[in-house]
């Protein structure tokens, strides 16, 4: 992994360690800008791991990349204030890519698990408002009506539709634009307008949205 991200001029790893209570000493020590955690570690599970770890490093973000699918550990993770969720089946420049857009303040959540996102949403509505508001990916609020969000998706443009598709998929801002053959700096347009038409704060709730109502597969 260290290896890995060398290749990227933009990164530097500063440390490493083998378990959750190393990992926040050494967090505490270096402050680094972001950290990749694992779910599986000796004693104490990454999720666990989470609060001392943002405690540690307040102006870390934190992404876990793990080889677990299961749809309690992400919305754990999401709870405990990752900033995403990665997958360890993701490519190198895909990797590097997502901690770049992390870093930009993005949430990025793997392809493969946007399906379950929608899951421990839905599940989530019996959280505690305060629970759901002190998370700075909290999941969004259950108060939009379906009825409402369909107006919504049935008001959206061609091409803003496509980018909420793209958006579901998990593909940046480039991505969308390089398929669709637009500038990047218009598909950030349409990303804000989508936020706002929606009233969700970030890509990961539109995301939801977009998958709850079957947008993904090109409805």
């Amino acid at each position: 992994m260290t290896a890995l991200l060398a290749r990227d001029p933009l990164l530097s790893v500063v440390g490493d360690a083998a378990d959750a209570g190393q990992a926040i000493r050494k967090a505490q020590e270096l402050q680094p800008d972001l950290i990749l955690l694992d779910n599986h570690l000796p004693g104490v599970n990454g999720v666990d791991a989470l609060p001392g770890l943002r405690q540690a490093a307040p102006a870390a973000c934190v992404l876990m990349l793990t080889v677990s699918e299961d749809e309690d550990d992400l919305a754990k993770a999401l709870h405990g204030g990752a900033s995403g969720y990665l997958l360890k089946t993701i490519e190198g420049d895909a990797l590097t890519a997502a901690i770049g857009r992390a870093m930009q303040g993005d949430s990025v959540i793997a392809p493969e698990m946007m399906s379950k996102l929608v899951a421990a949403y839905r599940g989530a509505t019996q959280v505690l408002p305060s629970e759901v508001a002190s998370s700075p990916v909290a999941l969004p609020a259950a108060d939009n009506s379906a009825a409402a969000r369909q107006a919504v998706l049935a008001s959206l443009s061609p091409r803003e539709r496509e980018v909420l598709r793209g958006i579901a998929r998990g593909a940046s801002n480039k991505e969308i634009a390089r398929e669709h053959g637009i500038a990047e700096t218009t598909v950030k347009i349409h990303v804000q307008h989508l936020l706002r038409k929606l009233d969700v704060s970030s890509r990961v709730h539109a995301a939801v949205i977009a998958t709850e109502q079957g947008l993904v597969d090109g409805a």
